[in-house]
């Protein structure tokens, strides 16, 4: 798996940052918390409580407990040790677009503590409004909220994304080996490989990423797509066995007319076994933990389509707080203070980065148009 770039530089310094603050999306941890985080989620929206009570009945199967807010503790726990062993004195909080711990508070804490310079690392590794810009709103809305307090605010820089991170695509190369590995022997060769993510609109999707990358799935499908490809290669290279395979999507939950990407896993799931194929294998590359939507959506549901149709699947895990996800945050963080002293004239040199496949590194800065909102509101850590 041959990198895109020279190894990053060995500069251990995180100068100008004080903190970093992991930035997720947040779930209800138990049966009271359901509606009312459904509704942060759709504020705005109109949608009724009853409604909101019905479209939570996943989370009321799990206990009402979200998975990702456990995730979150562990994947704090990974980089504050990873941070520690390597000589990396940068504290590590955690805020929430729609839960316990909220953004604001977070950053009224972080504030209070004196931290003036924060690194933001969103749990979604690629390009789109909802798993960037959106965030980036959020970034704004809070820091205008502690600027009406009358708080000095810090200044907030976004990690670029992270989804050809060698720390992000080798856990996926190994997860995915070891869900082939619990297919029945019989079946494992001739299984195909479903890489899934989440469904958003067909317009949202060519709208993704910065200006020149809009077109047909943008950013987003492309990215996704470099991923893939990656992991099956690398598959192929550690067993001598070509799977087929193929970006599919899942979790949709917009109105019936309007266009999102396609196709859904189940209705992969039951194309393949229409086809003959003996088994699959479906590999959760859009997300970075075993969050709700990895667990209903294809523990659950996906599953029981699979079973229905008598087709053998298996379900590959997300990098989760894996080891070497965390010394890839380290690396990303090192990269861009690297880079931040270089542009000020403190470096000699622009750091080297770490890419993998063929669409290179990302941008720093979100360049202004994007992945821009239907309605153009604030955001932090970007060019507008």
């Amino acid at each position: 798996m041959p990198e895109q770039s020279a190894q990053p530089s060995p500069a251990r310094s995180s100068v100008p940052y004080d903190a970093l603050l992991l930035l997720s999306f947040g779930g209800p941890e138990g049966p009271e918390d359901v509606v009312p985080f459904l509704e942060n989620v759709t504020r705005g929206r109109g949608i009724p409580r009853e409604r909101l009570k019905e479209v939570g009945r996943h989370y009321f199967l799990f206990g009402g407990v979200s998975p990702i807010n456990e995730q979150n503790r562990e994947l704090l726990q990974a980089l504050r040790k990873d941070f520690a062993e390597h000589g990396l004195d940068l504290p590590v909080h955690w805020g929430n677009r729609n839960w316990a711990p909220y953004l604001t508070d977070t950053l009224r804490e972080m504030a209070a503590d004196g931290h003036r310079r924060v690194l933001v690392l969103a749990t979604s590794a690629y390009a789109s409004y909802s798993g960037c810009r959106q965030y980036r709103e959020n970034l704004a809305d809070a820091l205008a909220a502690l600027e009406a307090e009358g708080l000095e605010t810090p200044r907030v820089d976004k990690l670029r994304h992270y989804f050809n991170h060698p720390g992000f695509v080798r856990p996926m190369v190994d997860a995915t080996l070891a869900a082939l590995a619990e297919l029945p022997e019989a079946v494992r060769a001739g299984a195909h490989l479903a890489f899934t993510t989440h469904s958003i609109p067909t317009a949202a999707a060519d709208t993704s990423g910065p200006p020149q990358d809009h077109g047909d799935g943008g950013a987003y499908v492309a990215q996704h797509l470099d991923v893939a490809r990656l992991i099956a290669d690398a598959v192929r290279e550690e067993t001598g066995v070509e799977h087929p395979w193929r970006l599919v999507y899942q979790s949709r939950s917009g109105a019936p007319h309007i266009p999102w990407l396609e196709p859904d896993i189940c209705d992969h799931l039951e194309e393949l076994h229409g086809a003959g194929a003996p088994a699959a294998v479906m590999v959760p590359i859009g997300f970075v933990s075993d969050h709700m939507e990895v667990k209903y959506d294809l523990d659950t549901e996906a599953a029981a389509k699979a079973e229905e149709l008598g087709l053998p699947v298996a379900r590959a895990s997300t990098v989760g707080a894996d080891p070497r996800f965390a010394a890839a945050v380290r690396d990303l963080v090192l990269e861009r203070a690297a880079a931040e002293r270089f542009a000020a004239g403190r470096e000699a040199a622009a750091p080297a980065r770490c890419a993998l496949g063929a669409l290179g590194p990302s941008h720093d800065l979100c360049p202004a148009g994007c992945c821009p909102a239907r309605a153009p509101r604030p955001a932090a850590a970007g060019e507008d």
